[in-house]
């Protein structure tokens, strides 16, 4: 019950980040399974089942892919022979058309410039620091990049739009969203004690890994690509609450 209010709570506080869409995943009997909609958070309701460890969400202000198109929307599944996973994009990114022309990738029906982040590391085919890697390092633009696995892990892309993460050491709870503010708002509307929190440091140019038993993992890549956007940087948020035993 409490996965489901903190979950509502950061997806409405985030409508401050977008409202044309809303979404969703969450990992169930190893799988990855994605609800999302063209519709603002107040108007859905979250619900992810007993026993679920780890929910990803994301809210939408559009810029490229007309929302109404419920594939154009956040978070995206992602397949590979390994499984499969889900991603949410913050940011523009400008170079995504060029990419997929040039490494040949699949033609898709998606219009988000987000899509080619998924293109990237399925071209890899396993989800590990090396594939976040070589997508982060080829995307020109702005971004922070949330992926979740089959396997329950959550990889934080940092590029240079905004993030922050909270941990909750009393119940072994992580929880994010863009601002620090989004997180507050989300705490307040909750009105349960999580105990203290500690602030989590990522910057730009770093890839977080929260495996399944909520150790943290931290690995770089080279950011200098993501300074070249000629678009404006429209922000995103992507609000994500995860518990341990």
């Amino acid at each position: 019950r409490l996965l489901k209010k903190l979950t509502q709570a950061l997806a409405n506080a985030a409508e401050e980040r977008g409202t044309d869409a809303s979404g969703i995943a969450y990992v169930k009997g190893g799988k990855v399974t994605i609800y999302k909609r063209p519709k603002p958070a107040h108007k859905l309701r979250f619900n992810a089942p007993n026993g679920t460890r780890a929910v990803m969400g994301h809210t939408r202000m559009t810029t490229q892919g007309n929302e109404k198109f419920n594939y154009n929307n956040h978070p995206f599944r992602g397949i590979m022979q390994t499984g499969t996973f889900a991603l949410a994009h913050n940011g523009v990114l400008d170079n995504d058309i060029s990419l997929r022309k040039s490494l040949h990738l699949p033609r898709t029906r998606i219009e988000t410039d987000s899509f080619i982040a998924v293109q990237l590391i399925e071209q890899k085919g396993i989800l590990i620091f090396d594939s976040l890697r070589y997508m982060a390092e080829l995307l020109e633009g702005s971004f922070t990049i949330t992926v979740l696995g089959d396997d329950g892990d959550l990889y934080i892309g940092k590029g240079d739009n905004p993030f922050c993460l909270y941990f909750f050491p009393d119940c072994g709870l992580y929880l994010y969203a863009s601002t620090e503010e989004i997180l507050r708002q989300a705490l307040r509307k909750i009105q349960v004690s999580l105990g203290k929190s500690r602030k989590v440091s990522i910057q730009c140019g770093e890839i977080l890994r929260i495996n399944q038993t909520g150790r943290l993992d931290r690995e770089t890549f080279d950011d200098s690509k993501l300074f070249r956007c000629r678009y404006p940087r429209f922000l995103m948020n992507d609000p994500y609450c995860r518990s341990f035993p």
